[in-house]
């Protein structure tokens, strides 16, 4: 692949998902190969339910007024009991015992009030943001 194909490519990718405008990201441990931390039916009923409030609250719009909120499915997060983990970046806050009903309290808490959910929230380790 020369490298014109590929910026434009990525440029393309940025452009749509709103790469440059994502102001939080949140992973979810789900779908997991071996489930350790949770049963794999509630795990995916949990990232179901992520993907779909970002979705209808438009968070996940790359125009969104306070920033687009990125969601990734991952496999493991390694934290394997108390589950589905979530874990939102910057600000490096992971989350344990992610239902639906916890989601819907760190979107409405933490991603729209800035207010850590401390009754669910097992770390906060921020990090620094690095320009490239």
């Amino acid at each position: 692949m020369n490298d014109q194909l590929l910026n434009v490519e990525m440029a393309n990718s940025i452009a749509k998902l709103g790469l440059d405008r994502i102001s939080r990201h949140i992973l979810i441990c789900a779908d997991q190969t071996k489930p350790l931390c949770c049963d794999r039916a509630d795990s995916l009923v949990a990232w179901d339910y992520l993907k779909s409030r970002l979705r209808e609250l438009k968070l996940d719009a790359p125009d969104a007024p306070q920033g687009c909120i990125f969601r990734t499915k991952a496999n493991c997060l390694r934290v394997c009991h108390h589950g589905p983990i979530v874990v939102v970046y910057p600000d490096g806050v992971w989350y344990h015992s992610a239902s639906p009903a916890v989601i819907e309290r760190i979107i409405q808490e933490h991603l729209l009030g800035d207010r850590i959910v401390t009754e669910y929230a097992f770390l906060v380790n921020p990090f620094d943001r690095v320009e490239v």
